[in-house]
């Protein structure tokens, strides 16, 4: 092998390379697509999407798709929403499907829709098609403390103008969760609310609740009613079972009261038995004092011996027939009938 064949032979292993760099650095390909489409765009501004980090495909695709739906879009607009984290092509894909519906959609509110984290094209979709929304069973609890639980159904259709910055499905159920609630609530009793359940969509409907977010409320219907516990029943059982407690404790309170006056009492008793015989302890010296000084002779001594003897023997006698008429009266047989 000479030397020419040699050259010719690197010659075209770079040329190979060459291509394969320039049809991996260029899309050529994407251009030849576009041109086919008729998108008019160069072979350098693909080139300076590689250079400026975007995917070429993620725009020119959406591009021609854009263009055969008749819509009057540029590569800058696209590029500038892909290198602002944006979805290219959901947006192309919203913007469609606004013109196939006739609503009023630009690409700059498809954008802003976008870039704030809401699907644009569901919004759209929603516009067209409503959207159902189920609440769970919301209790609420009527005038007569019965407990009702309504399940509601929501119709609702995207307000696309109130998509940025407009509050989401969350917001709506829990508005028309309050509002049930507070339509039961101010019901005279539950019958009325199973009677006409349509009461509580109507008054639910006609609040307004879906100001301030990013849906229009078409309808609210009630789709089950179910009666729950008896509320007032049970707090009113609470209440008397707490009112027995309070009173068991008043009570309670009362009584350890009473015990505590009668051990006073009691310790009252054992004083003045202690002062009466402390008196008592004192009488023989004044008899012995009186002696002493003369006030009283051995007579009026022994006279007062004798009274305390008679006293002791009556004492005795009273006590002793006291004893046998007690056991005379057991003994009786017309009291053992009584007691029988």
């Amino acid at each position: 092998m000479n030397d020419s064949t040699i050259f010719v032979l690197i010659a075209i292993a770079l040329a190979i390379i060459l291509i394969a760099i320039l049809f991996t650095f260029v899309p050529v390909a994407l251009w030849i697509s576009a041109i086919a489409a008729g998108v008019k765009i160069g072979i350098f501004e693909l080139v300076g999407m590689r250079l400026r980090r975007v995917v070429p495909a993620r725009v020119v695709n959406p591009l021609i798709k854009a263009v055969k739906a008749g819509l009057d879009l540029d590569t800058s607009r696209l590029e500038g929403h892909y290198l602002a984290g944006g979805n290219v092509d959901r947006v192309v894909n919203a913007l469609i499907a606004a013109q196939r519906a006739n609503i009023d959609l630009s690409f700059e509110r498809a954008a802003a829709i976008d870039l704030a984290g809401r699907d644009v094209l569901e919004a759209v979709q929603m516009s067209v098609n409503p959207k159902v929304i189920e609440t769970p069973f919301i209790a609420g609890v009527a005038m007569d403390g019965i407990e009702v639980k309504a399940k509601a159904r929501i119709t609702v259709r995207a307000n696309i103008d109130r998509l940025v910055g407009g509050a989401g499905e969350e917001t709506i159920i829990a508005r028309v969760g309050e509002g049930i609630v507070s339509t039961i609530g101010s019901s005279d009793n539950h019958k009325k609310v199973l009677e006409n359940p349509d009461m509580i969509s109507q008054t639910v409907l006609s609040k307004g609740l879906d100001s301030g977010t990013a849906f229009e409320i078409l309808s609210i219907d009630i789709a089950d009613v179910d009666i729950g516990k008896n509320i007032g029943a049970e707090l009113q059982t609470d209440q008397a079972q707490a009112d027995k407690n309070i009173a068991q404790a008043k009570a309670e309170e009362r009584r350890a009261m009473a015990v505590a006056k009668e051990q006073e009492m009691k310790a009252r008793v054992e004083e003045m038995r202690a002062k009466v015989v402390e008196a008592e302890a004192e009488v023989p010296m004044a008899l012995s004092e009186a002696l002493r000084q003369g006030h009283m002779g051995v007579m009026d001594y022994m006279n007062y011996q004798n009274v305390m003897a008679d006293t002791d023997m009556r004492d005795s006698i009273s006590k002793a027939s006291g004893t046998k008429e007690e056991q005379h009266s057991k003994n009786d047989p017309r009291n053992r009938n009584v007691d029988k």
